[in-house]
């Protein structure tokens, strides 16, 4: 066969196996491009995700070659061929590592001057052997691996490949004119679909000649089944992925069919190729370089140095490889605005019909669900607002006597009323019912009015400190001192600005914004607006002195509240018109509390 065809076939296969995408070429040289730009590969011209590669490179250049044999550690005589088909045209040298002109290191091998060479020491027979380890630096998938040789190629030699940096090694081919007996192997010529990723053992490439400029040219993809369907086959994937690349030389043509003496016989190697791409997965058209290494520029909401996962909030399907008929792109969970965070479910997504398994967490703005999409207990859709406002849901705003509790119909927002109750916050008798005094029946039919103690005396009626209020309560002077004792007395403590109030039946709802919560009670208070209910009792006997528009600093108890859900401020709490210097001491208490200082012991 001439000459340069034996350079012709290895390019001819590649460019068949490797075609370059438009859009795609130097990329390395190209500035940053983004999702929108017409440039990007990983996108078409309606910014619609689809598969996209990185560029095609020789991952060896380089890169630094550990072998077990190299010449001149002791000056030895070597012999070589001039002309790749003339034995007669053999000269000799020595090597010696000492003189750098008569050295041949094995950065030879990968360095961008096709003239230099690396040699092995001389006259190592069978079964010693000489090895040669290459390390890529990270996962690639391959497409060729070629030795060009400045000696005769060997009569046996095996490729291998690592995909776990170098700790363990897997067959990639062999070579050998006696494949049973190097390598007991069988020599193979087809590749059946089984089998396709496992080596195999050739003849082919193994020939004396040429002399010199001979090619061992490997592509793990020739003459496999699937390959040409490679982008949807994981075994394939698999097969053609690496991180090291192990050479072992096993044998040795013998002298007499070179005019060589067998002690002046040895390996050599003028280049190493290896052709191959950053392992991306189909979400990545450029490897850029950086502190770790070549690192992925994944796109199409892919993270990781093989963009092998979804970015943290795009787990509403699985993480999957990109093919040129699907891009895979992951795709953020439907939260509504209401959720930075979310998790997988495989079983809802099959469900779903695979379409979507995300599952949002931690769902704020008083919202609940999977996606966010419905208001959380004791709240309400709000229908002039779309459901991704931070205002979608508000307070049911129950009423603290004349509801069951705090929940309300998500849409309507009523209220579950006590019997006899009515009204969409169940603040108010129905038709044929009259207030009662207890709080447990606040309702009552006309003809069957109850005689039970009243829960709250109906007798402030004489007005401000009048002698009905001075038995009710204390009024309240605003002039209480601050300790860790009230502190720990009462169940929270809070500060709160008061924005409204409105009169319902004897009670006052105000409006408040909790700006601050410094003791919790065992029902949680939230941030934000909430409704606080007061005695109609307790503000006109001066019980408590509180105004619209000002903060206070609130210490509650919850023992005489009809629901502990709601927040209640009667007579026997405390509302205190915030001060400043408050803050830094109602710090120091809640460390205090935390050493156990409000334990009752």
């Amino acid at each position: 066969m001439p000459r340069i065809l034996w350079g012709f076939i290895p390019l001819y296969i590649i460019s068949l196996l490797c075609p370059v995408h438009k859009g795609q070429e130097n990329n390395s040289n190209k500035a940053s491009v983004h999702r929108g730009t017409p440039d990007d590969p990983c996108y078409d011209a309606k910014q619609r995700p689809k598969y996209c590669i990185p560029d095609f490179i020789n991952v060896a250049l380089g890169q630094e070659v550990t072998t077990s044999s190299t010449c001149g550690r002791s000056p030895q005589k070597l012999c070589y061929f001039l002309d790749s088909a003339n034995v007669t045209s053999r000269r000799c040298q020595l090597c010696d590592q000492k003189k750098p002109e008569h050295s041949y290191p094995p950065t030879y091998m990968t360095d961008t001057d096709p003239q230099t060479c690396w040699r092995s020491e001389s006259g190592i027979t069978f079964p010693q052997n000489v090895t040669l380890i290459l390390p890529l630096g990270r996962r690639f998938e391959l497409v060729y691996v070629s030795l060009r040789f400045c000696s005769p190629r060997p009569d046996s030699m095996a490729i291998y490949k690592s995909m776990d940096y170098g700790k363990t090694w897997i067959p990639f081919q062999f070579y050998s004119t006696h494949c049973r007996r190097v390598y007991d192997q069988v020599t193979t010529s087809a590749i059946s679909k089984p089998m396709q990723h496992e080596a195999t053992c050739t003849e082919f490439q193994t020939g004396v000649k040429p002399l010199t400029k001979g090619l061992v040219a490997f592509m793990p993809l020739a003459g496999r089944p699937s390959a040409r369907r490679f982008e949807y086959s994981p075994v394939l994937q698999d097969w053609v992925t690496a991180t090291d690349i192990k050479v072992v030389f096993n044998r040795l043509h013998h002298g007499k069919k070179m005019g060589i003496r067998r002690k002046t016989a040895f390996y050599g190697v003028s280049e190493i190729q290896v052709g191959g791409r950053c392992k991306c997965n189909g979400h990545a058209s450029r490897c850029m370089s950086s502190k770790e290494g070549l690192m992925c520029e994944c796109q199409h909401n892919t993270i990781g140095p093989e963009c092998d996962a979804c970015k943290p909030f795009y787990y509403d399907r699985p993480w999957q490889r990109a093919t040129p008929s699907n891009a895979h792109e992951c795709v953020a969970c439907e939260c509504n605005l209401h959720s930075h965070r979310c998790r997988f479910n495989m079983e809802l997504y099959k469900l779903s019909g695979r379409k979507s398994g995300g599952i949002c967490l931690n769902c704020r703005h008083n919202t609940a669900g999977r996606h966010c999409h419905y208001c959380k207990q004791g709240y309400k859709r709000d229908l002039s607002k779309p459901i991704t406002s931070r205002k979608a849901c508000k307070p049911c705003q129950c009423h603290p006597i004349g509801a069951i509790n705090a929940m309300c119909n998500q849409t309507t927002g009523q209220c579950q009323c006590k019997t006899g109750v009515t009204g969409p916050t169940c603040n108010r008798c129905a038709p044929g019912y009259q207030q009662s005094r207890s709080p447990h029946m606040p309702c009552v039919r006309i003809q069957e009015e109850m005689t039970t103690t009243a829960a709250y005396p109906q007798a402030w009626k004489a007005g401000k400190n009048g002698t009905e209020c001075e038995s009710y309560c204390k009024p309240s002077h605003n002039r209480v001192h601050m300790n860790i004792r009230k502190y720990c007395k009462k169940d929270y403590v809070l500060r709160a600005q008061l924005l409204s109030m409105e009169k319902s039946g004897e009670w006052w709802q105000f409006t408040a914004t909790i700006l601050t919560v410094y003791r919790q009670r065992r029902v949680p208070i939230r941030r934000g607006d909430q409704p606080l209910w007061v005695p109609d009792q307790d503000l006109a006997c001066d019980c408590l002195r509180v105004s619209v528009g000002k903060s206070y600093l609130i210490i509650g108890n919850d023992e005489e509240s009809p629901d502990p859900a709601r927040l209640i401020l009667d007579k026997n709490s405390l509302a205190l018109p915030w001060r400043d210097v408050w803050g830094h001491k109602l710090r120091r208490f809640q460390q205090q509390e935390r050493r156990g200082k409000c334990r009752v012991g």
